[in-house]
């Protein structure tokens, strides 16, 4: 396409659920002095993204106006650069986070910005797809954040609440690979999914306490409530000290919450590399063509879907 063409792009007219999300055409972005243009090939869901968009009144508590794209995780091929990128090529491979815009043929990023801000990229390791790697960004800066609060180690037995959800995929494999005995809290129709990931499941729910403790009696030490505030209650319950617990959606006084944009410099690069090696699996649960995005928001929303949800672009 020349610059001069048309793409498509994911928009909402007014904020709502997945019935306001349009597919349009859009002129094609230019890359500016600093930045990138990537061409899509693969946009990552997170509930984050419907969560954003729901009602004005949140979507200007994160800094976006109407007309409004959507979709934050990207993963895709370096079409452009602007003046003054040494750093990346044409014909590179890319992936990283653009928030509430990603669901589009063209992302343009920032080389030194941030999710939140510009957009970011990073090196997609060999070995490592365009669905994959679509999916990595914010549940995995999310997870290593988490994990970073609370600082597993081979010592520890770690309760996870949401364990199955997108970042939970990422926080149990990853607190494994350091040694940590896993509980993680789940649906009975879950049990299997938490169980190839390294996790023991549990089921969440009233008296999720007493299940815990049956299952280990010498005790939790650390906990990460990836979906509310009912683990985290949970963990107080059972003697974890609220200095090793923490939430990613819930807020409880005295508890440290995670958040992705605090991960640490090189956590996703990091990711990436496991990912490469065969040591991290990313359980990819459906993919959908751009035309479908209702069909996926839908599917993601209902949160009860083992992996993640990619757009083909």
């Amino acid at each position: 396409m020349s610059g001069k063409e048309a793409s498509r792009a994911v928009q909402f007219e007014a904020f709502g659920g997945p019935e306001a999300l349009r597919v349009r055409e859009a002129p094609v972005p230019q890359a500016g002095p600093g930045q990138l243009r990537v061409r899509v090939a693969a946009a990552g869901l997170n509930p984050m993204d419907w969560f954003m968009t729901s009602d004005a009144e949140t979507a200007a508590r994160f800094g976006l106006s109407l007309p409004c794209g959507f979709g934050t995780d990207y993963a895709g091929t370096v079409d452009q650069i602007g003046d003054g990128v040494t750093e990346f090529a044409v014909g590179d491979r890319v992936f990283g986070g653009a928030l509430s815009r990603a669901v589009a043929d063209y992302v343009v990023v920032d080389v030194a910005g941030t999710i939140a801000v510009g957009g970011e990229a990073h090196r997609t390791p060999d070995g490592v797809d365009d669905r994959t790697a679509a999916a990595l960004a914010i549940a995995g800066c999310t997870a290593a954040a988490a994990l970073a609060v609370v600082n597993p180690g081979p010592g520890d037995t770690l309760l996870v609440g949401g364990a199955g959800g997108g970042v939970g995929v990422f926080a149990v494999q990853l607190a494994r690979l350091v040694g940590a005995r896993v509980i993680g809290t789940g649906s009975a129709s879950s049990a299997d999914a938490l169980r190839a990931l390294g996790a023991e499941p549990v089921a969440y729910g009233d008296g999720l306490a007493d299940r815990v403790r049956a299952l280990a009696p010498a005790g939790v030490t650390a906990a990460m409530d990836l979906h509310g505030a009912e683990t985290a209650w949970a963990a107080r319950e059972l003697g974890v000290p609220d200095e090793r617990i923490t939430t990613i959606a819930g807020q409880i006084d005295g508890i440290t919450p995670a958040n992705g944009a605090n991960a640490a410099p090189g956590a996703i690069e990091e990711i990436a590399e496991l990912v490469a090696a065969g040591r991290l699996r990313v359980p990819i649960a459906a993919s959908f063509p751009v035309e479908e995005i209702r069909s996926a928001v839908e599917l993601q929303s209902g949160r009860h879907v083992h992996g993640k949800v990619v757009i083909d672009l």
